[in-house]
């Protein structure tokens, strides 16, 4: 007979010995959100041919050449995310509202009094900036027609035959080796131990089968909760030519703390199995991930003056190469017949509730994460000290994301590249100024980064503020909202169906600049 609970010390951290990481945590920081200071986001963030902008140098770093004097920014931004969630056409909605300071920078203007060199002046630029805000709440519930949880843990039981697991075959770890198993077998482990599959008493193999009965109608609860951030330390250098060039260099930190917390619940009403097979009736199950770590990347850009009212701009992004670590901790519980300790699965005794929880946390080995890199080019007409109008146009190609060591994450990356695509973003900003008060608007345009076009969807962002010269101290403040829609999976086997998620961001943003 099986133990319900191992005595295993609690807290214990062990070494995984194979990765779990896919699409979706690769997704988690190959995309960035439209961040920064208040009149950068007021404009769409289009300032690749502009600058003057401490924010600017992440659309192109030759921008803080433009800034006459030294300069300090922070900005505050309240994040609001509404995720509305629709899976077999039951509707959920679900908010979460955050403050964050997430820009913070200075900028250092040093002129050249050297009348007979062509090198005019130059800029050192330090900032930080939170470049993508993770906090964030998804919850979905529905009734499935078809399929169970139980295909989840089949799946894993059964994908390698005769389900000698890791050499090991479940039915003779009877006393605990959760640790010592890889992230597959894990997942066939805790099925095993909590009675959702038992071997098949019909087959002559090791064949393992859901104690979840069939007949469908499947009540299912997914609620997903995030926080952490992706933040960016950059390093600028940028200097003028003439008075027609400008060139900058970004070296970029880059550093991430994520946590995810989420909570599948599943019940049903069908009629129990018939004796001697278990049945179970509702299931619990909890994963809790936590992902840190650290990257760099660099990014070269130029601004061309054409003329006195047009600048052209052209930027380059490398991709940005993360060392991450992550730590995985899973419970599971059900409830259902013949499931008590001490009692053969014929006599049908009920049982509310029946735990397991290794109580072992998983520290896997450290892997590495390369995003794809990004092109810029960038047009802006200036009506002297009266506004501009500014469009930039950026591609980026998300097939080249990948995990690493390579062979180690063979399938994912291949993966990967059968289902990212190539995409192209439209940012296009505004100002218009009135004595000290410019007005500004923005949009902003993101094809999805998947091929379907669906499991990410297209990005749309409108935008909008204004900002007031006090002299040495100037105050901005932006409104933004961007809409996507996706399909949330929740498990990446077995039960595979999705909820179609709507998401809208609203972000108020304030900046306060003072001339040092």
């Amino acid at each position: 007979m099986k133990k319900i609970l191992f005595t295993i010390v609690s807290a214990v951290f062990v070494t995984g010995s194979l990765q779990s990481q896919n699409i979706t945590d690769a997704m988690r920081y190959a995309q960035d959100n439209l961040n920064g200071s208040a009149r950068f986001r007021a404009m769409g963030g289009a300032f690749g041919a502009l600058g003057g902008d401490l924010s600017s140098i992440n659309s192109n770093p030759a921008g803080s050449v433009v800034f006459v004097n030294n300069l300090f920014g922070v900005t505050l931004s309240n994040f609001n995310t509404k995720n509305n969630s629709d899976y077999f056409g039951k509707k959920t909605t679900e908010n979460d509202n955050s403050f964050d300071i997430n820009q913070v920078g200075g900028v250092f203007v040093f002129r050249n009094n050297d009348k007979k060199s062509n090198w005019k002046k130059f800029a050192l630029t330090i900032n930080y900036e939170n470049s993508r805000n993770l906090d964030n709440s998804v919850f979905s519930s529905g009734t499935n027609p078809t399929n169970s949880i139980g295909k989840y843990f089949e799946y894993y039981a059964n994908a390698i035959p005769e389900l000698n697991l890791g050499a090991i075959p479940l039915s003779t770890l009877q006393n605990g080796y959760f640790e010592d198993l890889n992230y597959e077998d894990q997942q066939a482990f805790l099925g095993y131990q909590a009675y959702i599959i038992d071997n098949d008493p019909n087959s002559a193999n090791l064949v393992y089968l859901s104690n979840i009965p069939s007949g469908g109608n499947y009540y299912q609860e997914n609620s997903v909760v995030s926080t952490g951030y992706n933040g960016k330390l950059s390093f600028n250098f940028a200097s003028q030519y003439k008075d027609k060039f400008l060139f900058g260099i970004n070296l970029n930190s880059h550093f991430t703390d994520y946590r995810q917390s989420s909570a599948f619940f599943e019940s049903n009403s069908n009629p129990k199995n018939a004796s001697p097979t278990r049945t179970i009736d509702r299931v619990w199950f909890n994963n809790e991930l936590y992902t840190y770590g650290n990257g760099f990347s660099f990014q070269l850009g130029t601004i061309f003056k054409a003329t006195k009212e047009v600048r052209i701009g052209l930027a380059y992004e490398s991709p940005t190469w993360y060392r991450l670590n992550d730590e995985l901790t899973q419970t599971i519980a059900t409830s259902g017949y013949g499931l008590d300790n001490g009692n053969p699965p014929n006599t049908n005794v009920y049982s509310n509730r029946v735990p397991y929880d290794p109580n072992t946390t998983m520290v896997y080995d450290p892997y590495k994460l390369q995003t794809p890199s990004k092109v810029t080019g960038s047009f802006a007409y200036v009506f002297g000290k009266r506004g501009l109008i500014s469009v930039d146009y950026g591609f980026k190609d998300y097939s080249n994301v990948k995990f690493k060591p390579k062979n180690d994450f063979s399938n994912a990356n291949r993966t990967m590249a059968n289902l990212l695509s190539t995409t192209n973003e439209i940012r296009v900003g505004a100002e218009y100024k009135v004595k000290e008060l410019s007005l500004r608007a923005g949009y902003r345009f993101e094809q999805s980064p998947y091929k379907d076009g669906k499991t990410i969807g297209d990005l749309t962002s409108y935008s909008g503020g204004f900002g007031y010269n006090f002299g040495s101290t100037k105050l901005d403040l932006a409104y933004s909202f961007a809409k996507r829609d996706q399909y949330q999976q929740f498990f990446s086997q077995g039960l595979t169906d999705v909820a179609k998620i709507n998401s809208k961001n609203n972000t108020i943003s304030v900046t306060l600049l003072f001339e040092l």
